[in-house]
């Protein structure tokens, strides 16, 4: 029997790395009705996760990471996992639209990427498919990769300046377009205010704006489009803070 028949004939053992109870429940129920998938842990941020992974006797075969977790991008879990753990298969789930972060996440060390909203069997298609150690992406993202490997300039990816930012600057004005303020955002990532503050500035003169106030708005409209127009995330607040996110 070769060694894809001998995997594909074993169960799947499945991690799941989400920082919403609900969203994590539903997985548990969805992956441990299929026969041949076995959730094995859980955990709802980047520190929880690599403790679990690193005391373990029997790593996951796949990790389902989101991008949005409590103490740290899903981003840079990937980068961990994939450090320490390189027999694990990443597979990350977000609400974001793959064009914000499918190319990122495979640049992180992630083998899938599928979007919250598609169907559920979408997902279980994917585990299978990563545990594999072949890629689950949509074809458009297929197609997008295929052409810059070619040399093609793909215009979405030249004409939005987003795209030039940093994994961190990304991350910042994800939570900037949320709501957050400097300070908020300084204490979620356990960085400095002044660190943020010259996130902001590289940010800004990245994406040609001219103030704070036009960072935010950007930075709001932008989430709104990739989230699929619907509202902000539940950590949402108008900055009042001492470090006001128009600054």
């Amino acid at each position: 029997m070769s060694e894809r028949s001998l995997l594909s004939s074993r169960t799947i053992y499945v991690m799941i790395i989400e920082d919403h109870p609900l969203v994590r429940e539903g997985l548990r129920t969805r992956i441990s009705s299929q026969n041949d998938m076995e959730v094995t842990c859980e955990a709802e941020s980047i520190s929880e996760a690599m403790a679990i992974l690193r005391k373990t006797t029997t790593l996951p075969d796949v990790a389902i990471v989101d991008i949005a977790l409590k103490d740290c991008h899903g981003i840079e879990l990937v980068k961990d996992i994939a450090a320490s753990f390189p027999r694990i298969k990443i597979l990350v789930v977000s609400a974001f639209d793959e064009s914000v972060y499918g190319e990122r996440a495979l640049r992180a060390g992630a083998l899938g990427y599928v979007n919250k909203r598609d169907a559920p069997q979408k997902i279980l298609d994917a585990i299978r498919t990563v545990r594999d150690g072949e890629r689950f992406l949509s074809p458009t993202m297929t197609q997008r990769l295929l052409s810059q490997a070619v040399g093609a300039k793909h215009k979405d990816a030249r004409t939005d300046p987003v795209e030039s930012l940093s994994d961190r600057e990304l991350e910042v004005f994800q939570m900037i377009g949320e709501g957050m303020t400097t300070g908020m955002i300084a204490r979620e990532l356990f960085l400095s205010v002044h660190t943020i503050d010259t996130h902001r500035e590289k940010i800004r003169h990245k994406l040609c704006l001219k103030n704070g106030h036009e960072l935010m708005r950007y930075a709001i409209q932008w989430v709104l489009e990739k989230n699929g127009g619907s509202t902000l995330a539940s950590n949402t607040n108008p900055p009042t803070d001492e470090q006001p996110a128009l600054e």
